[in-house]
């Protein structure tokens, strides 16, 4: 019989590398979130395998992605439309869809919460900010 270590030890290295997958895909297409996709790999990997912990850890996707919002280094302007824009458009489908006015209500709220982290508490940066802090996150 197979120990249930072992077990979880698998299932969470193919979900890292599914949400791995997942932000490969995110960094591509314009509708789909990266980061997150890539901190949940991380921390798949992280509890699952020291040797491809190791292996993500020294890919650009983590520099990128994973240590820039660990950091809280910020982002760019053009990077808080997009990922708002996105954001809006599903908090807006749902507010559309669904019946329950409490949840309508809360919904609202945390978009607009949402919105002043984005506005206040993320740094925003110019191109040439953003460019010196990946050279400086890949020369790591």
């Amino acid at each position: 019989m197979v120990p249930i270590n072992k077990i979880v030890r698998i299932l969470l290295i193919i979900t890292g590398f599914v949400s791995f997958g997942i932000g490969v895909a995110g960094v591509i297409l314009p509708v789909l979130p990266g980061g997150p996709f890539f901190i949940f790999a991380a921390y798949c990997f992280g509890k699952s395998s020291e040797r491809i912990e190791n292996w993500f850890k020294s890919t650009t996707f983590y520099k990128d992605y994973v240590v820039r919002i660990k950091e809280n280094t910020g982002m760019t302007r053009r990077e808080k439309i997009r990922i708002n824009l996105i954001a809006d458009a599903f908090i807006i489908f749902s507010v559309i869809y669904v019946d329950i006015i409490f949840v309508k209500v809360i919904i609202i709220i945390l978009g607009l919460i949402k919105h002043y982290y984005f506005i206040k508490v993320i740094p925003t940066l110019t191109l040439e900010e953003a460019k010196l802090v990946k050279a400086a996150l890949r020369n790591r």
